[in-house]
């Protein structure tokens, strides 16, 4: 993966943060490393304007540091900061689902069961990059048909602080078993179980919270 390539000059500020913020996920770019906005702008083919501002907002998402006039740099990966995101984003998730559950047709729930078909096989493939993008994308697809913007944006916002500590368990080898969990999920969806799929995002999350904890 290569996330730091150059971009098109439509969007600037906003591909500049997507760039920069994958690449920290990816590990591309490490914990604690200092980012420079001459430095990435050159590699992103940018100007140094629509990198300060992604940096600016990689700040408020908890993904960089920075000390005025001194160095602005990749956070640690900090065990109680992942365990509070994914409590937030668990919970908007269960909000999301209830609302979403009685209005899914038949083709959101073929999209989710498309998008766990990836990413069971991403998981057997040893790819986390893709498990992790259609994991994202089963998801979103309640997200998307809750049609709640407020609860997109803040997913949108705490997930790569998540995504960040999951990449790192599996690339260490950790297990990645959401499989069978989306499954259920996925049959609650399309049966119309508003209560049960609640249920079962819950306990997709809880078990994020918990990897959070693990040593």
């Amino acid at each position: 993966m290569n996330a730091l390539r150059p971009v098109s000059r439509t969007l600037l500020r906003d591909r500049a943060h997507a760039a920069i913020r994958d690449a920290i996920v990816a590990g591309e770019i490490e914990p604690g490393t200092v980012v420079r906005d001459a430095d990435l702008a050159e590699r992103l083919g940018l100007s140094r304007a629509p990198v300060r501002e992604a940096f600016s907002r990689l700040v408020d998402e908890g993904l960089l540091e920075s000390k005025p006039q001194s160095y602005t740099r990749v956070t640690p990966l900090v065990a109680a900061d992942v365990r509070d995101a994914a409590a937030v984003v668990g919970a908007l998730h269960e909000l999301v689902t209830r609302v979403a559950v009685p209005r899914l047709r038949e083709a959101d729930t073929d999209a989710m069961r498309a998008a766990n078909e990836r990413f069971a096989a991403a998981v057997r493939a040893g790819d986390v990059d893709a498990a992790l993008r259609a994991d994202d994308a089963l998801h979103d697809v309640l997200v998307r048909v809750s049609g709640n913007r407020a609860a997109a944006a803040t997913v949108a916002r705490y997930t790569p602080l998540i995504r960040r500590l999951e990449r790192r368990r599996f690339g260490e080898g950790g297990a990645c078993n959401s499989a069978g969990l989306h499954d259920r999920l996925i049959d609650a969806c399309a049966s119309g179980d508003t209560d049960g799929a609640v249920h079962i995002t819950a306990e997709i999350w809880r078990g994020l919270e918990e990897l959070a904890d693990t040593p």
